[in-house]
């Protein structure tokens, strides 16, 4: 199997799963919801296009680069997803009505309960 085939490969599910990113801001309901579609698709789809990098050029600079670039994505994406929806919940946006529950709010009552 050739190194440029697992490139493509690689290419694929990336856009793959950054289209089903895309469709995911349009077609779930909340915030919530959408922050999770586009945090998930958009960190695994980019850190598999950068991969495939690899797989096409070779080790080099470009390699190194594309790899600092996973790793920072890797970091920041799923923090900043976090932060905005604890912001988002803090000021208060309701989150869908047929939610099954919400277990930051529980843990917010159990908190002020035992204070």
């Amino acid at each position: 199997m050739s190194s440029e085939f697992i490139g493509y490969v690689l290419l694929s599910v990336g856009i793959a799963f950054d289209l089903f990113g895309c469709i995911g801001l349009v077609r779930l309901p909340d915030v919530y919801n959408r922050l999770q579609a586009a945090t998930k698709c958009a960190t695994l789809g980019t850190a598999m296009i950068l991969l495939s990098v690899f797989f096409f050029t070779g080790f080099g600079a470009i390699t190194i680069k594309a790899l600092l670039c996973i790793w920072f994505i890797l970091i920041t994406s799923p923090t900043a997803a976090h932060a905005i929806s604890r912001a988002a919940h803090r000021s208060g946006i309701k989150l869908w009505d047929k939610s099954v529950s919400d277990k930051y709010a529980e843990d917010r009552e159990g908190a002020e309960d035992k204070a």
